[in-house]
């Protein structure tokens, strides 16, 4: 932080000065960290991915059920049977098995998983991408700084109380590209004619209300205009993809969700979060995880690959999160039920130390038995892998001061800065 920023910043918040609202209108424009990653992919397993049946294999446990083990390109790197084409990945994952929250219901996981805060009904936190950007500011101006896609798109924190250019643009089906992205009604000429009357017609009433709230406004109404005329826009469009490239990320919405993180990610789009749902497998576990991590192992398998091959991976964090675990004692139906006590999750690309395993679970899978990384611990390795200021308080419109990832500290062995 230079001296000018340095000053404007810690004057503000001795004097109780809105951050988000006032002294800094677009971004807080922190420089980022020598050897941090510019770009991230969150991948989101929404509904509680099981622990023991993908990244935290217990052996011969009766916890653990008929899943096999498998060895894996890092030594000493076991993963689920479930995971073969990860498995040739591990030297670039870093798996924490021994994430632990106190969270054991979806809207709540949810939620702290993305804003590192519990839910309140008296305010929105905002989640890690609207974090990223407020810091950084975009990389390509004409496209959304953050995207989310997905049918479980819906992630809970989005801008919480930043600014409305912090949203993110919703995907439900990457296969159909950015819909109304096209003006049908106009011809550009006759359109920015009108645009410009439009503009005109509205300049007494922003020079009269010139507050944070119509500047925003003002600004989403004019980088959407920009997105509509932006040559980067074919971006979302998958129609120009190859059969076999498609193929190698899996012909369904979270195989093609990646494939289309990839190409916006080439372009400077800062975050993209991609879900998977239907991982909340409290009836036949063992049938239903199969069908998930078929998706999962194929996407995200293509997804390194392709980053790692076009040199993109050294500056793109690829995170795999989830909400909670599942029991380590299967239940009557065969299934596993909520468990927020125990769980994986995953980082992969930029500054990440590849080819480990972080913490340690009981031999039964109930507990952590080494290392316990809480979720605001797991969000701020993520924010100074993106080289956020992870300590930095931002005040909120109440003149609250929150951080990117509440009171964590980051797990400085995963990373090589």
């Amino acid at each position: 932080m230079n001296r000018r920023k340095f000053i404007k910043t810690t004057g503000a918040s001795i004097l109780g000065f809105n951050l988000s609202n006032n002294s800094f209108a677009s971004s807080l424009d922190f420089k980022q960290t020598p050897g941090a990653a510019k770009h991230l992919i969150y991948l989101y397993m929404g509904g509680g991915m099981s622990h023991m049946d993908t990244f935290d294999h217990k052996g011969n446990h009766k916890n653990q059920g008929p899943v096999k083990a498998i060895k894996t390109r890092a030594k000493g790197v076991e993963l689920s049977e479930f995971l073969p084409l990860l498995a040739e990945h591990t030297d670039k994952l870093a798996i924490v098995n021994s994430m632990t929250s106190t969270a054991g219901a979806h809207q709540q996981g949810n939620y702290m998983m993305h804003t590192s805060y519990e839910m309140r009904s008296t305010i929105q936190h905002p989640g890690i991408g609207a974090w990223f950007q407020k810091f950084h500011g975009k990389v390509n101006k004409s496209l959304p700084g953050s995207i989310f896609v997905g049918g479980n798109s819906r992630t809970f924190g989005n801008r919480g109380f930043f600014e409305p250019e912090y949203a993110p643009l919703s995907i439900s089906n990457p296969n159909e590209g950015l819909k109304n992205s096209k003006n049908p009604y106009f011809q550009d000429q006759e359109f920015h004619r009108l645009s410009q009357l439009s503009d005109k017609l509205d300049s007494k009433f922003l020079e009269k209300y010139n507050l944070d709230t119509t500047k925003s406004a003002s600004s989403t109404y004019v980088e959407a205009k920009e997105l509509m005329n932006s040559p980067d826009l074919k971006a979302f469009d998958l129609s120009d993809v190859s059969d076999n490239k498609m193929e190698l990320y899996g012909k369904n919405n979270f195989g093609q969700g990646c494939l289309l993180a990839k190409r916006l990610v080439d372009k400077g789009v800062r975050t993209v979060e991609v879900s998977l749902g239907g991982w909340d497998t409290h009836n036949n576990n063992f049938e239903r995880v199969a069908v998930q991590t078929q998706s999962l192992d194929q996407a995200m398998s293509a997804l390194l690959s392709d980053l790692a091959e076009s040199g993109q991976l050294k500056d793109t964090l690829v995170v795999l999160a989830t909400e909670f675990g599942r029991t380590p004692i299967i239940n009557v139906n065969d299934g596993r039920d909520h468990y927020p006590k125990a769980f994986s999750c995953v980082l992969a690309g930029g500054p990440v130390r590849g080819g480990q395993k972080y913490g340690m679970t009981t031999p039964d899978g109930t507990s952590v038995a080494k290392d316990p990384v809480k979720i605001p611990d797991f969000n701020a390795t993520i924010a100074k892998a993106l080289g956020m200021p992870w300590q930095q308080k931002v005040f909120s419109p109440s003149k609250r001061p929150f951080q990117v990832a509440h009171r964590g500290k980051p797990i400085d062995s995963l990373l090589t800065i």
